[in-house]
């Protein structure tokens, strides 16, 4: 078998699945569009502002990608391909894809609030607030992050802070043009792509060279803005742009697929234990995250793509539709590495990254390509460019959405859009404390030592968000199985995976990540226990 028999199969597998399988949820979840959504009925114009599909799918699909569907998968491929070919197709069409498209359309059945919100009404209060907390922490982690990793992407690559520059720019004229001057949707789209594009050239022509702790400033001071204007000025405009760069880079890879034909080098197979990765019960199903589930896309599709959805059917194509397009994502990246030869991945991967083995994998995709002639350097640096893009997109997502769900935490009863009952309300404060506290883990130099305990917390994330889901269905006297099932599963997922946490780092003394482990252990069977009464008794 070839990567060209892998890449066939997923795409007719997520085909029939969006057809049949979305068909059968948005019959079950009685998707209409009867009812105005809240970017209607609570237009603000900061956070609630309608947008049309293509906008929105690029906002949404931009925000969930990021640099997840393509680490996740190469780490996980040390496995073999076979198991990370099947998580990714199964678990996107039944669990990820599920996740996602209830996600969006719970939230706009419940004013488009978020996850915490939807637990307090089925579950609870105190869960409510266990669960914002958490989803507050993690995010701050992931700003601490990807703050990290954009300004080291930026320091070593002078060419690419330019380009970023040049793309917010472009943004803010794109969503002026739309919004205010009403340049059709297909004229300002044609010129932004290309404008875009070009960009690239002119950041290598005015390489913007500056140190890491400069650029962490300037991130910094970015995502505190990115956050507090309205979405229609940067963030819809920015995120559906720059998903062109991932579309290209998709649709350029698969294509270069078919002509180069690659045989599959890498083992079928490989090991149930993987050093520093764990056995393939349950680190596959939390290293994979992205390509198949992560509980970060409920949080974006709770946040902001429920408060821009111009009307219920959109979810469909929005939230199931984009989980399968970044199915595909991760089938590209499974196939780009495992067209290397076994020992050249490995050492790759060991001494480079999953990025840059993703980055080569594709760019001789590309060079296959006949009449393109785009060289394999060229190639790699267009993959990386891309890839940071999102990484960006995901910096700035994340604080809004951790603004929001600290604005959430201090709600006192049932507020209209704009109107706020405590100072931590305002939109500007809770970005301030977010951001200050997400520079304050930068700073302190342990970011990066945490972080594995960042994958059993996003997928722990995705687990909870299916209790809620689940409460929320079964409080409509429908069958919840297609939720239940998934919640179930990446409970048991979650669960295996920081009880394996809390040992290793507690024999190592490592003390720190064993007490936030365990943690977050007591939390989701906190909450599971809470919402035994909405799913057994009804309740």
């Amino acid at each position: 078998m070839n990567g060209i028999g892998l890449v066939i199969f997923a795409l007719i597998a997520f085909l029939f699945a969006y057809r049949f399988y979305g068909s059968f949820l948005a019959k079950k979840l009685d998707v209409n569009n009867k009812n105005e959504t809240p970017a209607h009925t609570m237009s603000d114009g900061v956070d609630y502002c309608p947008a049309k599909p293509p906008v929105l799918l690029g906002h949404h699909f931009a925000s969930i990608a990021g640099a997840g569907p393509i680490v996740g998968p190469v780490i996980a491929a040390g496995f073999g391909w076979l198991p990370v070919y099947i998580w990714v197709v199964f678990g996107s069409i039944f669990l990820g894809g599920v996740h996602d498209y209830v996600s969006i359309v719970a939230s706009i059945r419940h004013q488009s609030k978020s996850i915490g919100f939807i637990i307090q009404q089925y579950i609870g209060i105190s869960g409510k607030k266990l669960f914002l907390i958490f989803a507050w922490a993690t995010l701050v982690l992931v700003i601490a992050v990807f703050t990290i990793i954009v300004a080291d992407t930026f320091t070593h690559i002078p060419s690419a802070g330019t380009s970023s520059i040049l793309f917010m720019i472009l943004a803010v004229l794109f969503g002026i043009a739309i919004y205010r001057l009403k340049v059709p949707l297909w004229i300002a789209t044609i010129a932004g792509v290309v404008l875009l594009f070009l960009s690239i050239p002119a950041g290598n022509l005015f390489p913007v060279q500056l140190d890491v702790l400069t650029w962490q400033l300037i991130l910094f001071g970015y995502i505190f803005i990115a956050s507090t204007v309205p979405v229609w000025i940067l963030l819809q405009p920015r995120d559906y742009l720059n998903s062109f760069f991932l579309y290209a880079l998709m649709f350029g890879g698969l294509v270069g697929v078919f002509f180069a034909a690659p045989d599959l080098n890498i083992p079928a197979f490989n090991s149930f234990s993987l050093d520093k990765v764990g056995y393939l019960f349950p680190a596959l199903f939390v290293t994979v995250a992205c390509g198949a589930i992560s509980g970060f896309h409920s949080l974006v599709g709770s946040g902001t793509t429920s408060k821009q959805l111009d009307k219920e059917t959109d979810s469909k194509i929005i939230g199931y539709g984009g989980m399968l397009i970044e199915g595909l994502l991760a089938v590209l990246s499974l196939t780009a590495v495992a067209s290397m030869m076994n020992k050249e991945f490995i050492d790759i991967l060991v001494n480079k990254g999953p990025v840059p083995a993703f980055a080569i994998g594709v760019a001789r995709f590309l060079h296959a390509i006949p009449y393109l002639n785009l060289s394999i350097e060229l190639g790699q640096t267009f993959t990386a460019l891309a890839v940071s893009a999102f990484a960006l997109t995901s910096l700035d997502t994340a604080t809004r959405l951790a603004r929001f769900m600290f604005q959430e935490y201090f709600e006192t009863g049932n507020t209209d859009a704009g109107n706020t009952t405590s100072i931590f309300q305002n939109r500007f404060v809770a970005t301030s404390i977010t951001v200050a506290f997400g520079a304050a883990l930068t700073f302190s130099g342990q970011t990066m030592s945490i972080w594995p305990v960042f994958g059993s917390a996003n997928q722990l994330l995705a687990a909870i968000a299916l209790l809620a889901l689940t409460a929320w269905v079964s409080s409509m006297k429908k069958n919840s199985l297609f939720v239940l099932l998934p919640m179930l599963f990446m409970f048991s997922v979650t669960l295996t995976a920081l009880g394996m946490l809390i040992y290793q780092n507690f024999v190592i003394n490592n003390f720190v990540l064993s007490i936030i482990s365990t943690l977050l252990f007591i939390l989701s069977v906190i909450l599971g226990i809470k919402a035994y009464g909405v799913l057994i008794n009804g309740e």
